[in-house]
């Protein structure tokens, strides 16, 4: 590559930004153009500035590495940096360009960062490459305890308790909560997956409710239902959604 290596990165630890910047300066062709210390500077550094190159930390306050990768617009090399090999091993797995396991040493910061300028050419090899962690984690079965959103430059994180429902739009979701609505690039069989069955219930193809948001069910039509919710909306209700319903509002 004629041009140097554009490099951002993402860690809340100083230590481990000030060996990463050490080992940078060794490298002719590589260029240092942001470090950020927690999530949110993370996705408006690599969204505006565009490198080749993240150095992402997986376990930061505010959103973790996993939750950034979702919110990013551009499609950079990944090399995750982390002091937990469960969380190192399962990124190798799933397709990351590699990861380095804190404490690192040169050598082995010098290898990751080797293979990940060989995979730079194929931008398309990128983009699968996020996607795949992503996916990857959107098929373990981990329940959800709060939903990250973005709307334009601003980051909302959203816990789940409040939550009132979701709502199918097309390729999204709407997260309505009292704060406002938010739109999440997610299918409701993610979300129907990753709720808890006990607080959240599919009533509807459509929609998904917080159990706790209930204040009445009704006959709406003959065999069709509504739900009115404590804010005042009325959500349809399936014949299934009405049986799942009935089996927690005895």
């Amino acid at each position: 590559m004629n041009d140097k290596v554009k490099v951002v990165i993402v860690d809340d630890e100083r230590l481990a930004r000030d060996i990463l910047k050490n080992y940078i300066r060794e490298h002719d062709n590589v260029e240092l153009i942001a470090e950020c210390t927690n999530g949110f500077e993370g996705v408006k550094s690599i969204n505006d500035l565009k490198p080749d190159l993240v150095f992402l930390d997986i376990q930061m306050p505010k959103i973790t590495g996993f939750e950034m990768l979702e919110l990013l617009e551009t499609t950079p090399q990944i090399i995750f940096t982390t002091a937990y090999d469960q969380y190192a091993l399962k990124a190798f797995e799933v397709n990351a360009t590699d990861y380095l396991l804190k404490p690192f040493a040169y050598d082995r910061f010098d290898e990751a960062l080797a293979k990940a300028i060989d995979k730079m050419a194929d931008r398309g090899k990128s983009k699968e490459a996020i996607e795949k962690l992503v996916n990857h984690k959107d098929q373990s079965d981990e329940k959800l305890d709060r939903v990250v959103v973005k709307s334009g430059q601003k980051i909302t994180v959203i816990p789940v308790e409040d939550l009132q429902y979701l709502e199918a739009q097309d390729d999204y979701v709407m997260l309505h909560t009292k704060q406002g609505n938010h739109l999440k690039q997610k299918t409701m069989k993610y979300f129907e997956e990753h709720l808890q069955a006990n607080k959240f219930i599919r009533v509807h193809r459509s929609y998904i409710v917080n159990l706790n948001e209930i204040e009445e069910l009704y006959l709406h039509e003959k065999e069709t239902y509504r739900a009115l919710l404590k804010c005042g909306d009325k959500i349809p209700v399936s014949k299934s959604g009405y049986s799942n319903l009935k089996e927690f509002l005895k």
